[in-house]
């Protein structure tokens, strides 16, 4: 089960280096769109651009399910949406990949958009919230129906993203998962996240039990935490060992590396793992390819398989949607 607040439509396009450094688009990056971007989406607009559901968790869910394939409703998802037509499409694209999605609709903001830049292997992100900034515990999380739905879950996993907007509402699933012994996962999302929502961040923390980020996230938090290292196995060692509430279940911190090996930390050692070869021909964009990880890692966490089995898993998944446009997939996956 998973929850965050998403951002449900992107919007491609491949942007000079001029027109991204009018924008301040930095590669690898994202970021939340400001006054200035508002023209950028004006601009994709009047292009051919691709649309496609997305929102970071909304992805991973969505992978872990195609992953899993049978039984249908693995994962359930909440989210906020606008009552308009992208709100529609993500109503029935979470139907069409059979994800148990219960969005909380409200009329004040539109559906959250987020326009993908790329250029070559690295994808710039910027996300205009919009609903998904919208999200409220009391009007969603607390009813009733929703909250039997967090109970019967096992694992959790929320983006960093949500801290920018529902604090409240990742503490309480946060504490349940703690004090039902169920894992809890979390991703550092975005360098920001680490920077400027840093103690929302450390409010959640001593709750996670499975901590997703990738190297540019793990810098920034080293940073802001003042590890003092940039060694990213020193850094996976030292948030696996900061301070946790449920004691009964050891933290594991897992940090991607892009085409380099993912760094793997639990209680006794730092493991690193090799991702698959890919020819950079074949890479199409790596918009997704976070998401796509944590989704299959989950798929095999929640089934609980051994670690290494879930990494391999998430290089599976990852391997397979930076080959296309968007966070999308094949039918069906080969992988065992």
């Amino acid at each position: 089960s998973a929850m965050a607040s998403e951002e449900p439509k992107a919007k491609k396009l491949k942007l000079s280096e001029e027109e991204k450094k009018e924008y301040t688009l930095k590669p690898n990056d994202q970021i939340l769109a400001e006054d200035k971007h508002k023209a950028l989406f004006d601009e994709l607009v009047k292009l051919k651009v691709e649309y496609h559901a997305g929102g970071a968790t909304q992805n991973s869910i969505k992978i872990a399910q195609w992953m899993i394939q049978e039984p249908h409703n693995v994962g359930t998802f909440f989210g906020c949406i606008g009552k308009d037509k992208f709100g529609e499409i993500l109503k029935q694209k979470a139907e069409e990949a059979h994800i148990d999605a219960h969005y909380y609709e409200q009329d004040e903001e539109p559906t959250g958009s987020c326009a993908a830049c790329i250029t070559g292997d690295n994808r710039s992100l910027v996300a205009n919230l919009a609903a998904a900034n919208c999200y409220k515990k009391d009007k969603h999380l607390d009813l009733e129906e929703n909250w039997k739905l967090v109970e019967k879950a096992k694992v959790f996993y929320i983006a960093g993203f949500f801290l920018t907007v529902s604090l409240e509402s990742i503490l309480k699933v946060a504490k349940h998962a703690s004090e039902n012994d169920k894992i809890f996962c979390l991703n550092l999302s975005a360098p920001f996240i680490c920077q400027f929502f840093k103690d929302n961040l450390m409010q959640v923390m001593p709750y996670v039990d499975v901590l997703f980020g990738n190297e540019t996230e793990a810098a920034a938090f080293a940073k802001e935490q003042d590890f003092e290292t940039k060694d990213i196995k020193e850094i996976a060692k030292k948030a696996q060992a900061l301070p946790k509430d449920n004691t009964k279940r050891q933290r594991i911190v897992v940090l991607t590396q892009g085409k380099d090996a993912t760094v793997l930390a639990s209680s006794d050692k730092v493991e690193t793992f090799p991702v698959l070869k890919i020819d950079s021909k074949d890479i199409v964009d790596t918009n997704g390819a976070g998401d796509a990880f944590v989704g299959g890692f989950l798929s095999e966490l929640v089934q609980e398989k051994p670690l290494h089995q879930c990494v391999k898993a998430a290089h599976y998944a990852a391997n397979v949607i930076i080959r296309r446009a968007g966070c999308t997939f094949p039918e069906k996956p080969d992988f065992n």
